[in-house]
């Protein structure tokens, strides 16, 4: 679609120059994340710098029926921040703020862009604690978290982001801004919209400003890493370790994944001949309780097999292992031409899943490589070219992948569990859900945003009304 002079010159009305983007190759920038080879490019770009600026912005668009994108950090993996109609992207990254920590409350109020990490140091520094740490979180936004609800290694024992939610600002497409929930810690007001709208991967509204609640700091931690001689040892250990303790994270990666994120950083890998890995990371408040913590997961890992066993108690050789783990995703998908799945299971079904992957695999002439936070049973499943020819990866890898995901609902499971349905994935998810319960969601959608132009093209599978 085309823009028109009279469109842009509105939003010049509402914004300065630099935070309009028209033209030039800079628009290119903002039609890709990091979903594979995907490109649209949008018509505008806009980057406000104030919040009240969202509201005109939507409003403007609105009243020309100009679809909508809102982006964050850019580091989605199933194009939720793609503008596959064109139109404008709301980029929110200069909506950067940490707004208050509210110590006595232990809640801290931010802005969409800010960067999680960069919340995460700075209530640290005051002994507090925000849990939720995607793989990508020294760039990935609060925004984009809200938008997907993030997870991260830590959800085992910590959860999700809609579990440190408190409340919302939002704009709808249309416009018209409202609250969701606030700071109290009980809040049965009405329906729960904060709750609705994190995860709604931006189809429902912008969210501006977020209070997100915190916790104390657990000052003291231990990692381990153990390696297996079978892909089974160490899911076999996963579970083993789960049924006597909960772990601040514990990840399971298959020996091509940490051999190839040991590569990428320029590393020797570690415990070499192992098929498959477990890291465990144990933390608590005081350091006799870690330490009780290390000796009773030593002792499971050692009695289910594991050929080696290594610790890490400096915060050095901490971050050392934690490196290779964040490291893998990246490292997997420089590989190859890529496909990356992720889905999620009940605990006690990973062993069913991993295996049951390899086969699917096999049997269609593609390569895969596992790893993921298997203590919530979220594995992601890279689905890897490698010297596949045109028609094995043309032809066979949507048939691979729908029996992976058919495989993964008989064990009960979801075909995403915190990418996101965005724009990949939505032509999947009859699989998992019936007819009855996508009229829902495309009620709610339509409710919201009746004209479908807030980040259309994204969860839902059809090109109607609400798509």
């Amino acid at each position: 679609m085309a823009l028109d002079a009279g469109f842009l010159a509105e939003l010049g009305s509402v914004l300065s120059e630099d935070e309009v983007i028209h033209e030039g190759d800079e628009l290119s920038e903002y039609g890709s994340d990091e979903t594979e080879d995907l490109c649209f490019v949008p018509q505008v770009v806009v980057r406000p710098r104030r919040a009240e600026a969202v509201a005109e912005i939507l409003r403007l668009a609105y009243g020309r029926s100009v679809p909508v994108t809102p982006r964050g950090g850019g580091t989605g993996l199933s194009g939720g921040a793609l503008p596959v109609r064109g139109g404008l992207v709301l980029s929110l990254d200069r909506l950067n703020r940490i707004l208050e920590i509210d110590e006595e409350n232990m809640v801290a109020v931010v802005q969409p862009g800010v960067v999680t990490q960069v919340l995460q140091e700075e209530v640290e520094r005051r002994g507090l604690y925000y849990p939720p740490d995607p793989a990508s979180r020294g760039s990935c936004t609060i925004g984009g978290n809200l938008a997907e609800n993030a997870g991260g290694p830590r959800a085992v024992k910590y959860g999700v982001t809609s579990d440190y939610v408190m409340g919302l600002h939002v704009v709808l497409a249309d416009g018209t801004r409202i609250q969701a929930g606030g700071r109290c810690r009980k809040d049965v007001a009405g329906y729960d919209l904060k709750r609705l709208l994190v995860g709604s991967e931006g189809t429902l509204g912008v969210i501006t400003q977020a209070t997100l609640r915190l916790i104390p700091l657990p000052a003291h931690r231990a990692l381990f890493l153990a390696g297996f001689d079978s892909l089974r040892g160490g899911l076999d250990g996963v579970l083993a370790v789960l049924r006597e303790m909960t772990p601040s994270a514990c990840e399971y990666l298959e020996r091509a994944a940490i051999e190839a994120a040991a590569a990428h950083l320029s590393r020797r890998a570690p415990l070499p001949g192992s098929e498959s890995y477990v890291l465990m990371e144990v933390d608590g408040l005081t350091e006799a309780d870690v330490e009780a913590q290390m000796v009773a997961a030593g002792e499971i890992l050692d009695s289910t097999g594991a050929a080696e066993v290594i610790a890490a108690v400096s915060p050095r050789e901490q971050e050392e292992l934690w490196g290779l783990r964040r490291a893998a995703g990246e490292a997997v998908k420089a590989l190859s031409t890529y496909k990356e799945e992720d889905c999620a299971v009940p605990r006690s079904r990973i062993v069913d899943l991993v295996l049951g992957v390899k086969e699917i695999a096999a049997g269609h002439g593609v390569r895969t490589i596992c790893y993921g936070h298997a203590g919530d049973g979220n594995i992601h499943v890279n689905v890897l070219r490698m010297d596949a020819d045109d028609r094995t990866w043309t032809e066979e890898l949507p048939r691979a992948i729908e029996e992976i995901f058919r495989l993964t609902i008989s064990l009960g499971g979801t075909i995403t569990g915190e990418h996101g349905v965005g724009y990949t994935q939505r032509r999947y998810l009859p699989i998992q859900l019936g007819e009855a319960e996508l009229d829902v969601l495309r009620r709610i959608k339509g409710a919201f945003d009746p004209r479908g132009d807030l980040n259309p093209e994204k969860v839902l599978p059809d090109t109607g009304q609400g798509s």
